[in-house]
C-alpha cells in the first residue's frame, strides 16, 4: 500500500486530525489548557507553512512540465 505523502501533508482535513489528536492526548495526560492552546497553534501553523510548500511545488512543476508540452507542440 503506497501513501501519497504530498496528496496527505497538504490534505486539510489530514491536519485536522493530527490537531484534533493532539489536543486530545494533552488533555489526557493532563496538560493545562493554555499549553494545549499553543501547542495544537503551533501545529496548524507549521502544517500550514508544508502544505503551502508543497502546494507550490506542486504548482511549479505542473507549470515546468506543461512549458515543455507547449515547446514540444511547437515543434
Amino acid at each position: 500500500m503506497n501513501i501519497n505523502w504530498k496528496q496527505k501533508l497538504t490534505s486539510r482535513k489530514f491536519w485536522a486530525a493530527v490537531v484534533g489528536f493532539i489536543s486530545a492526548i494533552m488533555t489526557v495526560l493532563g496538560y493545562n489548557k493554555l499549553t494545549t492552546e499553543q501547542v495544537v497553534a503551533v501545529v496548524s501553523a507549521v502544517a500550514t507553512l508544508i502544505a503551502y510548500i508543497i502546494g507550490e511545488g506542486m504548482v511549479d512543476t505542473a507549470r515546468i512540465k506543461n512549458a515543455g508540452n507547449d515547446q514540444n507542440a511547437e515543434n
